[in-house]
């Protein structure tokens, strides 16, 4: 019995997003040449294919037909997908509370000055607004 899919992307789609976040729209041949650069092994144009088409079925991906190929773009935001995954992270893992995960996170990275100053102003910043 087939496993039921995941809201979520599975981890090559995820890879084959960042690559049109960064980049779109592209063809199968510029997407297939950008996974397997950060891949370093070959990859069936086939296989990239289905994928990107499995992806446009799933709602993650555009496609406009250009010529005689098609061209693809994300119709999903990154915040979105992020959004989605720690969501289900907080909710599974850490039983929905936000404070549980982020101290597990200090604990368990390297956190450098930069950021936790960046950390120290959103922290502030939330805390003024829940004053409001």
């Amino acid at each position: 019995m087939a496993r039921p899919g995941s809201e979520h992307p599975t981890n090559l789609e995820l890879e084959i997003l960042k690559v049109l976040w960064e980049e779109a729209p592209l063809p199968v041949r510029e997407v297939r040449a950008r996974l397997e650069s950060q891949a370093q092994r070959p990859l069936a144009h086939s296989s990239v294919i289905t994928m990107l088409n499995i992806m446009y079925d799933k709602g993650f991906l555009n496609r406009k037909k250009v010529g005689k190929s098609f061209h693809f773009s994300p119709k999903v935001r990154k915040d979105q997908i992020a959004g989605g995954i720690i969501d289900d992270l907080l909710s599974r893992l850490f039983d929905g509370s936000p404070s549980a995960m982020m101290l597990n996170l200090l604990e368990n990275k390297e956190v450098d000055a930069d950021e936790l100053t960046e950390l120290r102003k959103l922290i502030t910043r939330k805390t003024r607004e829940q004053e409001k």
